[in-house]
C-alpha cells in the first residue's frame, strides 16, 4: 500500500512518536512518500527510510498515495482536506494534539493501527462537507469545510445582524458575534462550545449555531443538508470574516454568502476496533466521575 504523510511543525516531545511511525512503515515495507515542507523541518530530526518521495500538492499526491496518514492534532488532519480535495484518497490521523475527534489513532497505538492498515482492516467514513459560493471567488479551489463554515465579525467591531435564508425563505436576522454553519463533523467543534447539539456522522442534517446572540431565545437551527443557505451581512464594520475550517478571509458586508452541501465527501478511515460512539465516551469523558480526577 503507497501511503502519504502529513504533518505541521512540532515540538521535540513529539519527536519519539514520528520516528515510530516511519520505523513501522519502514518494518512494513510500504512506499512512503512525505509532504515536501513536513520532510524539509524531521530531515535533520528523524532517521528516514531510504528512498522516500515528496509531494507538494494536489496533483503529485494523487499519483503517489492510496492512504494519506495525518501527524498531529484535528487542525493539521483538517488542512489535508486542501490536499485530498475531490480525489476520495482515505485520510487517518494520528494524534499528536489534544482533543483528537478527526485524528483519533492515540500516539500509543501507532503499530497496531498502522499495521491493521496495511491489512485493510477498516472501513471508510464518508464525512458531508460545505460548499461556499460568492461572487468574489472567496477561498478559489479551496472553498469547502469539513467541519464548520463561519461568519464573525472582526476583533475590533461591533456586534453584526446576519439574516439568513433557507431555499429562498427568511430563516432570522441573527443579531450576534457571529454565525458557525457545522456539518455532523463539525458538531463536537465550534459549533459545540457555542451551545450546539452533537450530530451524528450519517445523519444528513447540518446545524446553524449563533455565536453569543444578544436574544437568548434564540437557539441552534439543525436543517436538512440539501437546502441551500443565503447569508446577507449587515453591520457598523466595512468589513467582517469568514472561515472555511482554519482558513479564513476578510470580506465586505456587501458580499453574499452562499452555502450548500459540497459534491464530494471525505473519506475517513476508522479501523475494525474503533466506533463513533467509543470515541465520543472517550474524548467526552462519558460515563466517568470526573470527581476523581
Amino acid at each position: 500500500m503507497k501511503i502519504a504523510i502529513y504533518g505541521r511543525e512540532f515540538n521535540n516531545s513529539v519527536l519519539p512518536y514520528v520516528q515510530e511511525v516511519f520505523d513501522v512503515l519502514s518494518d512494513l515495507k510500504s512506499p512512503i512518500t512525505v509532504y515536501g515542507k513536513y520532510l524539509d523541518f524531521i530531515r535533520e530530526k528523524v532517521k528516514l527510510p531510504e528512498n522516500i518521495q515528496t509531494f507538494s500538492g494536489h496533483g503529485e499526491l494523487l499519483e503517489h498515495a492510496e492512504v494519506l496518514i495525518s501527524l498531529g492534532g484535528d487542525g493539521t488532519l483538517l488542512d489535508t482536506l486542501s490536499l485530498i480535495r475531490d480525489s476520495g484518497i482515505p485520510v487517518i490521523g494520528i494524534n499528536f494534539g489534544r482533543m483528537g475527534f478527526l485524528a483519533s489513532i492515540n500516539k500509543e497505538e501507532i503499530r497496531k493501527a498502522i499495521t491493521a492498515l496495511q491489512r485493510k482492516e477498516f472501513s471508510l467514513d464518508k464525512r458531508t462537507l460545505l460548499s461556499l459560493e460568492s461572487k468574489h471567488g472567496l477561498f478559489g479551489e479551496e472553498n469547502f469545510a469539513l467541519n464548520d463554515i463561519t461568519i464573525h465579525r472582526r476583533d475590533n467591531s461591533a456586534m453584526m445582524i446576519i439574516h439568513a435564508y433557507m431555499n429562498n425563505e427568511f430563516v432570522n436576522s441573527y443579531w450576534a458575534d457571529g454565525l458557525i454553519i457545522a456539518t455532523p463533523t463539525g458538531s463536537t467543534a465550534y459549533s459545540l462550545s457555542c451551545g450546539g447539539p452533537i450530530i451524528y456522522p450519517n445523519s444528513q442534517n447540518f446545524v446553524i449555531t449563533p455565536i453569543a446572540p444578544h436574544n437568548l431565545n434564540v437557539r441552534p437551527l439543525i436543517i436538512p443538508d440539501d437546502v441551500s443557505l443565503v447569508f446577507e451581512i449587515e453591520a457598523r464594520s466595512a468589513k467582517f470574516l469568514v472561515s472555511c475550517d482554519s482558513r479564513t478571509e476578510t470580506v465586505d458586508r456587501s458580499v453574499k454568502i452562499i452555502l450548500n452541501k459540497a459534491s464530494f465527501h471525505v473519506n475517513l478511515i476508522r479501523l475494525n476496533n474503533e466506533s463513533y460512539l467509543t470515541t465520543l465516551r472517550n474524548k467526552l469523558l462519558w460515563g466517568i466521575d470526573t470527581r476523581n480526577y
